[in-house]
């Protein structure tokens, strides 16, 4: 896979609670956005990746949820890892 389970360990480290809370959605979000930009670049060179295409659009609709999800239950943690991924809302 793209991604080591070192790489993964750093980005919960960094987005989630800790190294080992991989169900934290600030966590989940890091990650599905970490999966969208690698799936977006892959489909820059295969636009005809019909399956990948299908994949990508919905890892953005999970991810929509969990943001959803977050801004419904914390404000201040939804504005804060929209913030650090750089997310358009």
């Amino acid at each position: 896979m793209y991604l080591t389970k070192e790489e993964k360990q750093d980005l919960f480290a960094k987005h989630g609670k800790g190294t080992n809370d991989t169900g934290s959605a600030e966590g989940q979000i890091a990650l599905f956005t970490q999966r969208i930009s690698h799936l977006s670049g892959h489909l820059k060179t295969n636009r005809k990746d019909y399956n990948t295409e299908r994949s990508l659009v919905m890892l953005v609709g999970k991810r929509r949820s969990l943001l959803d999800y977050l801004m419904k239950k914390d404000i201040m943690r939804y504005r804060a890892i929209v913030k650090e991924l750089g997310l358009r809302k």
